[in-house]
């Protein structure tokens, strides 16, 4: 398995993404989904509710070993997962907060408990309007001992949760397979003619709750995942996943309530089409990792980033070759750039030098092409660059 592990600017760069779930760094839209759904939940169940928050920095064993996923399982690669150190990483589930809470629950166990663990986790992810490097997630397990939690009890759940955040909206489950839970299922609700994922739960995997310290035989649970983003987005008619942080006071104003997104004047949209050099096994979710660290700041201003088409070095002409300093074991990548700022227009001489430094970022040829700076110039630093 593939470990490369995130600069210390790199983490801290993380750490200031603000979590639109708490409540600490101001209100937001989010939490008032949260609380309609815990609601709803204590309403039906009559049980305890605890919300816990800890640091996005987990370790390895909480966020994979402890929720047994297998130890060669693609997800523990670096190409998905920003490992801190060896042992440590910023967390890609919220679920990597169960363990720790359900260990806490052998010292004092109540009867029936719902364990709610909102926040932001982070993932290597691609560039659209429907996806972010830190997206927002809450996990929701109920605990009960005494009498079994089963289907019925899990079926009761998603009818719900559903209810409360996503009011009216026709929902299906469909079977999958999650390492911490048996008799798994996806959520998709419909939006028009098409049904989008909203989450996934099961019943909680019988082995998890005894390695966690409760009772074998006597304690059950229903685990459920949601994304809160995606939800949202969904109940306040949202179309791109930046609005929901904008600083813009016409939108901002708006993400302080569920009512219907009212859209603000659209800024112009700026495509730039870049041909580059890539390694051949480089992914779609690996560029859009490597574009926001090149970035910083500026990602916001990345709409999308999708790969028009590729061509292995063995398909390329002679001339392609040279042109880019394509070697044995790269391929040629058309991406599509589209630069949208959403409160005002940007220059051309801006969309040139993010064209610019995207590039830097990730072409692997050696040889350049520039919009903005000299012809031939190399570029002076690598740090979003893919590391292999």
């Amino acid at each position: 398995m593939s470990i490369s592990i995130l600069s210390a600017a790199d983490v801290r760069r993380a750490l200031s993404v603000r979590d639109l779930t708490d409540p600490s760094a101001g209100p937001h839209a989010m939490q008032q989904l949260i609380d309609a759904a815990l609601e709803a939940l204590r309403r039906a169940w009559g049980c305890e509710v605890q919300v816990h928050r800890q640091s996005p920095i987990v370790s390895v064993a909480d966020n994979y070993d402890h929720l047994h996923y297998p130890p060669e399982g693609a997800a523990r690669d670096a190409r998905y997962t920003r490992y801190v150190c060896d042992t440590a990483l910023l967390r890609t589930q919220t679920s990597a907060m169960i363990p720790g809470r359900l260990r806490q629950l052998r010292e004092a166990s109540p009867e029936d408990v719902l364990l709610a663990c909102p926040g932001l986790v982070y993932r290597r992810d691609c560039i659209d309007r429907l996806h972010t490097g830190e997206p927002h997630q809450m996990d929701l397990w109920r605990v009960r001992r005494g009498e079994p939690l089963g289907v019925a009890d899990l079926q009761e759940m998603i009818e719900t949760v559903v209810r409360a955040v996503l009011p009216g909206r026709e929902l299906r489950v469909e079977p999958a397979r999650h390492p911490y839970t048996t008799d798994g299922l996806q959520i998709d609700v419909r939006e028009g003619s098409q049904w989008v994922e909203i989450g996934e739960c099961g019943l909680a995997l019988p082995a998890l709750l005894v390695e966690c310290g409760l009772e074998q035989g006597s304690t059950t649970g229903l685990a459920m995942g949601l994304g809160l983003d995606r939800i949202l987005m969904l109940r306040k008619g949202v179309d791109d996943i930046r609005l929901l942080r904008s600083a813009d006071p016409r939108i901002a104003s708006q993400l302080l309530d569920l009512e219907p997104y009212r859209p603000v004047s659209s800024m112009p949209a700026v495509r730039r089409d870049v041909s580059l050099v890539l390694q051949e096994d480089d992914t779609p979710e690996e560029l859009g990792d490597a574009v926001r660290a090149a970035l910083g700041d500026r990602a916001e201003l990345v709409e999308s980033v999708e790969v028009l088409s590729e061509t292995p070095y063995r398909a390329l002409p002679a001339s392609a070759v040279a042109r880019m300093g394509v070697s044995p074991g790269q391929k040629n990548v058309l991406l599509r750039v589209v630069l949208r700022s959403l409160e005002r227009t940007l220059t051309h001489e801006e969309c040139n030098t993010l064209r610019d430094d995207i590039y830097a970022a990730l072409h692997r040829g050696s040889a350049w092409e520039w919009a903005a700076r000299a012809a031939g110039e190399r570029p002076v630093s690598a740090q979003g660059r893919i590391e292999k």
